[in-house]
């Protein structure tokens, strides 16, 4: 008659749990640092607040935002010329303080999410080198949100290089003027192109701003209305 000894399996020591929490918490925080961070900027109550995230927010969960991502407030007259280089979220209830956040900035991945129901005015901005667009009026409208793609990656340069820099500007550089009244319809969203536009302050007369940014005349570009 055979009589099968059972085993026990020996516990592990707290050492080993230890180990075993060192690892995960490790593991866990270069997976996050693996993440690449998105930009999200807020204005609420004459504040702007500049947030790095790692993972997508709901639109215009200001609570959620601060709890979630490493945020930081902006003075509107702090605010410096800058470029973004990879995915942009703004929450906007006015025009304001968005035309100084975004007038003449290169952004080439942008998301524009209206968190008020405010009627806005007919203004243009202007934008460097975008590439798409996306936008969400869900606080004002219960239209789904809307994806432009205005150029693809065979029309533009890579999408890990800048379009233009403040020291080395290309040979056609793509502006795009965003018609803000789109924001108080609920249409498509619509653009068109005109392609090798020399002498921009000649040509959109109606437009002030290039009569004040230093555009250069002897240089071609690609203007995009997005309306």
């Amino acid at each position: 008659m055979l009589v099968h000894a059972g085993t026990r399996m020996a516990s592990p020591s707290g050492h080993s749990f230890l180990l075993i929490s060192l690892l995960g918490i490790f593991a866990f925080h270069c997976f996050i640092r693996g993440q690449k961070n998105s930009t999200l900027i807020f204005t609420k109550e004459n504040t702007i607040r500049n947030c790095s995230c790692s993972a997508d927010i709901r639109d215009c969960d200001y609570s959620l935002a601060n709890l979630m991502c490493s945020c930081k407030t902006v003075l509107p007259f702090a605010i410096e010329q800058t470029s973004y280089s990879g995915h942009l979220t703004i929450w906007f209830t006015d025009t304001s303080a968005l035309g100084l956040l975004l007038n003449f900035t290169l952004v080439q991945d942008l998301k524009l999410s209206l968190c008020g129901t405010n009627t806005l005015p007919s203004e243009y901005l202007a934008i460097w080198g975008l590439k798409r667009l996306r936008i969400n009026t869900e606080a004002k409208h219960t239209s789904p949100e809307q994806n432009l793609l205005i150029h693809s990656a065979g029309e533009a340069e890579p999408r890990n290089k800048p379009l233009a820099s403040h020291t080395g500007w290309q040979t056609c550089m793509y502006v795009s003027f965003l018609d803000m009244t789109l924001f108080n319809r609920e249409s498509s969203l619509k653009s068109f192109s005109i392609e090798n536009v020399a002498g921009m302050a000649n040509n959109f007369l109606y437009f002030p701003y290039f009569n004040t940014f230093p555009v250069l005349s002897n240089k071609s570009y690609v203007v995009t209305f997005i309306y």
